[in-house]
């Protein structure tokens, strides 16, 4: 059976069609990402990006919220722009609020070293103590790390867990007492 006589030729470019305008079109319904979490459920599409920041008390031009006072050149006295901003209604205050105990909270401590790392600055301070060069010798050391590289890994390991080093600096002078 032979093909439909239109089906083989390729469509041609339509050079009336206006591609600007319905680019345009689809990025002005898209509705902005917003990160922070307080934002997003108090946002109402219905309004614009500056009417609903207004409302939540929020500055759409941080220039425009905290002006820079402009100085004189002769006398450095500060001069002001004259105009004062009328006070802004904030109906969703608690967007702020929310905000601002969020930023009030401690920040978490996130530094923490890789269990394979651990064991190896314990086994290489457990066998060569201080001895950086006899620990780049070592066998165990499979990454070929240069002696001032272990020391920095030892150190790091000593600020990320200074108690748990000190514990295991105590745990092994009595082996050593042993020893001797």
């Amino acid at each position: 059976m032979p093909k439909a006589k239109g089906k083989s030729r390729r469509q041609k470019y339509s050079y009336n069609l206006n591609r600007k305008r319905l680019y345009r079109s689809a990025r002005r319904r898209a509705a902005p990402r917003i990160a922070c979490s307080h934002i997003r459920h108090a946002w109402d599409p219905t309004k614009s990006v500056a009417q609903n920041l207004a409302e939540m008390g929020l500055a759409e031009d941080p220039n425009k919220a905290v002006p820079i006072l402009k100085k004189k050149l002769l006398g450095m006295e500060v001069e002001s722009n004259g105009r004062e901003q009328g006070k802004k209604i904030v109906r969703k205050p608690y967007v702020v609020n929310e905000m601002e105990y969020e930023a009030s909270l401690p920040e978490k401590k996130s530094n923490t070293l890789s269990r394979d790392l651990i064991d190896y600055v314990r086994y290489m301070i457990q066998n060569h103590g201080e001895n950086y060069k006899e620990m780049a010798r070592d066998e165990k050391n499979y990454y070929q790390d240069t002696p001032k590289q272990i020391k920095r890994k030892i150190n790091v390991y000593k600020n990320f867990y200074p108690e748990e080093y000190k514990d295991f600096i105590e745990s092994l002078k009595p082996e050593k007492m042993d020893v001797q």
